[in-house]
Parts: C-alpha cells; structure tokens; sequence
C-alpha cells in the first residue's frame, strides 16, 4: 500500500510539472503568435511605404520629363528668334501650347483617380 502511494505521489508530482510545463509552453506559443503578428504588420506597413515611393518616383519621373519637353522647345523657340525665324517660333510656341494643354487634359482625367486612391488608403 505504500509503494501504490508513493507512486501516486510521484505521478501527481510529475502531473502538475507537466500541466506547469504545458502552461510554460503554451504562454511561449502566445507570444510567438504575437510577434508573428507584429512582424507582418510592420511588413505589411513597410510594403505600403514602398509603394507610395515608388508612386512618388514615378510621377516625379513623369514630372521630370514633362519639364525636359517644355525646356527643349523653350530652347529652340529662343533659338528661331534669335536666328530671326519667326514663323518657326510661332509653330514651336503653338506646339508647346498644344503639349501644356495636353498635360492639363492628362491632369485633370488623372485626378479624380488619385483623388479615390487617396480616400482609400
């Protein structure tokens, strides 16, 4: 009777190391969720920045190119008048209207777009 007692005791014993243990493990697995949580939302975050970047490149990329353009005929309506060719300026000028206009029409088709995309982030 002894024996089936301290054996018993024993198992109790290594019953409530366990069940501890099992608690241990258990809390660990909750702050390994948690910090997987965490990291996917500071990837998901930085995934966002990333793109707002490579947006903000891309229309400055646009933007840089556009003011390329309007210099190039600046240059050369410069140059036709001061070479005296005045009608080639007033062509070139009206072809630079004709491009800054364009551009507007581009901008203002453009804008109601970007407008919902900014209400949607």
């Amino acid at each position: 009777m002894q024996r089936k007692k301290g054996k018993v005791q024993r198992l109790s014993v290594r019953m409530k190391k366990l069940r501890s243990e099992m608690v241990e493990i258990s809390e660990e697995q909750q702050k390994i969720k948690e910090g997987q949580r965490q990291v996917r939302e500071k990837f998901e975050a930085i995934e966002f920045e990333c793109d707002q970047l490579r947006k903000e490149t891309n229309l400055i990329l646009k933007q840089s190119v556009s003011t390329q353009i309007r210099l190039a005929f600046m240059f050369q309506i410069l140059k036709a008048r001061e070479n005296g060719e005045f009608d080639k300026a007033a062509q070139l000028t009206s072809s630079l209207r004709e491009f800054i206009a364009r551009e507007n029409q581009q901008k203002k088709i453009l804008a109601p777009a970007d407008e919902h995309a900014l209400r949607n982030k």
